[in-house]
């Protein structure tokens, strides 16, 4: 796992773990969750929209957030990098 590409990032590598075993038990990939990169896309590795929806409600759950409308979106959940980013924006309001 590549932690520099996540500039933006504050989230401790713990955190990280937590959006992947989120991604493990709510994104039905068909991959090994644990041998992805912070910037694989997600959606060409199986991501569907309506796995989303799962991912969303426990990132909210998990990190006790909400993601505001326009955090819901594609781009949002492309990658565990862009889930970060997004988490660790909200977690600093």
């Amino acid at each position: 796992m590549n932690s520099d590409v996540l500039p933006s990032s504050d989230l401790p590598s713990s955190d990280l773990d937590a959006i992947r075993d989120i991604l493990a038990r709510q994104g039905a990939l068909s991959i090994d969750v644990q041998t992805l990169d912070v910037e694989t896309d997600l959606y060409s590795v199986g991501l569907t929209s309506l796995a989303t929806v799962g991912i969303m409600l426990a990132l909210e759950d998990r990190f006790e957030i909400e993601l505001p409308e326009s955090m819901l979106s594609r781009n949002t959940f492309r990658s565990i990098g862009a889930m970060a980013e997004a988490v660790a924006k909200l977690v600093q309001v």
